[in-house]
């Protein structure tokens, strides 16, 4: 599919409303031929003359934030992390077509909630030269990809590095569980492959840290031609892996799980600082808390992820472990592993290694969030893999 560049600094000079619920983009019409390039595109369009929103950090909340919206007359590191991303259209939006309510009282959600009419919208982050070998990185769950902003300046100088915001997290679009998507694995799976092949026409190396593992594991059984290399950061590869710890399980519960996946703190603060030893400062938690603060869709959406989590991730790291063991399974593989992690045991990592004959990296300095850690040291250990120097 032809697609369009727009730089999202540009999109300032086009249709947006700080004073409207979210900020309008109106998208022009294509007069010529598009040519496809290596490079992160994007054509900001629908399929009608209707204005749709996309949910970028002036805008105002829907009546479920804490914050009341938007939370700074400033600039923040936020709208800095925004300005340096595109957004990417991939992957086919099959709700009803109706307008996304709230699942508790029944009212119309905000624009953050709302799908597209015809594909998906995912926040990207692109670092090097596209006529560089492209890596992909992939943040974990509960996460986004401004956790990789220590790696891509290092894997810059060698390669083309891409980190984006899953569905449901950061800047991509969140829409209400039943209006477009339903945040379970599968459709993890088949949204992710939507976007490979929008972001990479050659082979690629993925690079993906913590619960997203085996969705992406799961992809590439099926895709393997696709791939040079897989890099798993802290993956849950044991039985006891499997269930969610207790900072992230809380927000599958019913009511409670719905209140707690509204209060940033909880959601993005304390979520991502009890997996180990990454101490946030106040710059990062602005850019964590801001979809929380600025709509009640990313906590809907964290809620339901939650949910589809605690209910197939069992199922999803039996099935990793399956496929990595497989002896058809040809990807070069290497599992990196940050021996502080508080939520996933060290106990059968190294006989899962050893046994699937996998290459095993430890950082004993970094926890679960790896890239968060130790993100210069990971892009370093990214680069050696890559380049075949790291030996076990």
């Amino acid at each position: 599919m032809a697609f369009q560049a727009h730089h999202l600094s540009s999109l300032h000079s086009l249709h947006f409303c700080i004073a409207s619920p979210s900020c309008l983009v109106r998208s022009p019409r294509p007069t010529a031929p598009i040519r496809r390039t290596k490079s992160l595109r994007l054509r900001i369009r629908s399929s009608s003359d209707d204005d749709y929103y996309i949910d970028a950090p002036v805008s105002v909340g829907d009546g479920f934030s804490f914050g009341g919206g938007k939370y700074s007359e400033e600039p923040t590191p936020s709208d800095d992390w925004f300005e340096k991303g595109n957004i990417v259209k991939a992957h086919p939006v099959l709700g009803s077509g109706k307008k996304a309510s709230d699942p508790i009282f029944g009212l119309k959600m905000g624009a953050g909630s709302q799908a597209s009419d015809d594909l998906f919208r995912w926040f990207c982050i692109e670092s090097g030269s596209p006529d560089n070998h492209s890596v992909i990185l992939i943040h974990g769950f509960p996460s986004q990809a401004y956790s990789y902003r220590k790696v891509l300046p290092v894997l810059s100088k060698k390669y083309h590095a891409i980190a984006f915001d899953w569905l449901g997290f950061g800047f991509s679009d969140k829409p209400q569980p039943k209006y477009g998507f339903d945040y379970t694995l599968d459709e993890y799976v088949s949204s992710f492959g939507s976007l490979i092949n929008e972001l990479v026409t050659d082979k690629v190396s993925l690079v993906v840290q913590g619960y997203f593992s085996p969705v992406v594991v799961k992809y590439a059984s099926s895709h393997q031609e696709k791939l040079k290399d897989l890099i798993l950061l802290n993956p849950p590869l044991t039985a006891k892996h499997a269930n969610l710890p207790s900072a992230l399980s809380i927000f599958s519960n019913f009511l409670l799980g719905e209140i707690f996946s509204q209060d940033p703190l909880r959601a993005s603060d304390k979520a991502l600082t009890s997996c180990g030893p990454y101490q946030m400062k106040e710059d990062d938690a602005m850019v964590y808390r801001r979809p929380y603060l600025t709509s009640g869709s990313s906590g809907f959406a964290l809620n339901a992820i939650s949910r589809s989590m605690k209910k197939e991730l069992k199922k999803y790291v039996e099935e990793m472990r399956t496929i990595l063991m497989d002896k058809d399974w040809k990807v070069q593989t290497t599992i990196c592993w940050g021996e502080r992690d508080r939520w996933l045991s060290y106990d059968g990592v190294e006989d899962f290694c050893k046994r699937s004959n996998h290459k095993l990296l430890k950082l004993p300095m970094a926890g679960h969030h790896v890239q968060e850690d130790c993100g210069e040291e990971l892009g370093q250990v990214i680069n050696g893999v890559l380049s075949r120097r790291v030996r076990i």
